[in-house]
C-alpha cells in the first residue's frame, strides 16, 4: 500500500495554496487562519478555530458522511473504510461524485491538501497519527471514538460545520421517532431482535453498545440474550462461529454482509442445515438488509433508514 505523506509534493502543494491567499497553514494545534469569522471548536485533540460556515470540508469517516447529508452539505473529499468500497449508495448520486482522498486508516494527505479544504473532520481513534499533518492543511476537528459515541460524534460534527442547532434538532427528531416507534410495538422489550453481520473472514453478532445495536435500544426492542455480551467488556460485537450459528436466533433476524466475499460466506451458512435450524427462519422472519444502513452508516440518517426497516418487519410481528 502507497505510504502518504508530506514530502517534497505535499511541501510544494501546500506552499502553492498559500501564495494563492487561501490561507490552509494551521498554527498551535490546528487553529488555522481564516479571512472570515472563525469560532473555536473543543474536540479530542484539543481546540480549533473553524470558519463559522466552512464551504470545502473533507471527511476522513462514513459516520461524518451520514452527518454532512443529514445537514444538507456535501464534502468535497472522504475516505472510505478500504480501496474497493464505494461511496454509500444511500447517500444519493451528489455523494457520489465525492473525490476519494484514501481509506480510513489511510487517508491520502497530499490527495486532501490538493482539494484545498476549509474544514477537516476526521476520528482520533482512526486517525490519530495523522492529526498533525492535517491541521497544517486545514482547521482540523477529530472526535473521540465510532459507534458508541456516535450521537455526540454527529452534534460535535454539527458544531464544527456551523450547524449546531440544526444537528440538536435532527437528533431530537430521530429520538421522538424511535420512541414512538417502540410505542406502536406494544412492549418493544418482549420482542428479541438478533442482528449479524457476515465480514470476508468471519460472523459477528452485534450487541447493545454496536451503531446498530443503539438504535433498537432507542426504539426499546429486547435482545436475544447472547447478543447481550455480558461477560465482554466490549459490548459492540463479538465473533459467532459457523458450528454456533443457532445462538443468532432470536423473534426476527437482521442479517447483513460486509462485501462480496462476505456476501459468499452468507449464502453458503445460510442454505446450511443449522441456519435453517433458526426458528426465525422458520417463522420467516429472517432478513437481509443494507450493510452500509446497519452497520457502517453512524448516524442520524442512516438510524432513520433503520427505523424504516424496523417499521416494516417488526410491525407485523408485533401486531400478532
Amino acid at each position: 500500500m502507497k505510504t502518504y505523506g508530506l514530502g517534497r509534493r505535499l511541501a510544494g502543494l501546500v506552499a502553492g495554496v498559500m501564495a494563492a491567499g487561501l490561507a490552509l497553514t494551521a498554527c498551535g494545534g490546528g487553529d488555522a487562519e481564516s479571512s472570515g469569522a472563525t469560532r473555536v471548536v473543543k474536540h479530542a485533540m484539543g481546540e480549533t478555530k473553524v470558519p463559522d460556515e466552512p464551504k470545502r470540508i473533507v471527511v476522513l469517516d462514513t459516520d461524518k458522511l451520514d452527518t454532512l447529508y443529514t445537514l444538507g452539505l456535501t464534502p468535497v473529499g472522504a475516505t472510505l473504510p478500504d480501496q474497493v468500497a464505494g461511496m454509500p449508495k444511500y447517500l444519493g448520486d451528489a455523494f457520489a461524485k465525492v473525490k476519494r482522498v484514501g481509506t480510513t486508516q489511510e487517508p491520502d494527505v497530499e490527495a486532501i491538501a490538493a482539494l484545498r479544504p476549509d474544514l477537516i473532520l476526521g476520528s482520533k481513534f482512526r486517525q490519530e497519527k495523522f492529526y498533525g499533518e492535517l491541521s497544517k492543511i486545514a482547521p482540523t476537528v477529530f472526535t473521540e471514538m465510532v459507534g458508541v459515541t456516535w450521537k455526540e460524534n454527529f452534534l460535535l460534527d454539527a458544531e464544527a460545520v456551523g450547524k449546531k442547532a440544526e444537528g440538536e434538532q435532527k437528533l431530537r427528531a430521530y429520538e421522538q421517532r424511535a420512541r414512538d416507534l417502540g410505542r406502536s410495538f406494544g412492549d418493544p422489550a418482549e420482542l428479541k431482535i438478533s442482528v449479524i453481520r457476515f465480514m470476508p473472514d468471519e460472523i459477528r453478532q452485534y450487541g447493545p453498545d454496536s451503531f446498530s445495536g443503539i438504535v433498537l435500544r432507542d426504539v426499546g426492542l429486547g435482545r436475544p440474550e447472547p447478543q447481550l455480551l455480558k461477560d465482554k467488556d466490549d459490548k459492540r460485537m463479538a465473533p459467532l462461529s459457523p458450528e454456533r450459528i443457532t445462538e443468532a436466533d432470536g423473534d426476527m433476524v437482521f442479517v447483513t454482509a460486509y462485501g462480496e466475499k462476505a456476501a459468499q460466506e452468507q449464502a453458503k451458512v445460510t442454505a446450511g442445515p443449522l441456519w435453517r435450524k433458526l426458528g426465525a427462519v422458520k417463522a420467516g422472519r429472517a432478513h437481509v438488509v443494507d450493510d452500509e444502513i446497519w452497520m457502517t452508516g453512524i448516524g442520524v440518517t442512516a438510524a432513520g433508514k433503520i427505523l424504516d426497516d424496523l417499521q416494516k418487519y417488526v410491525t407485523p410481528l408485533a401486531s400478532k
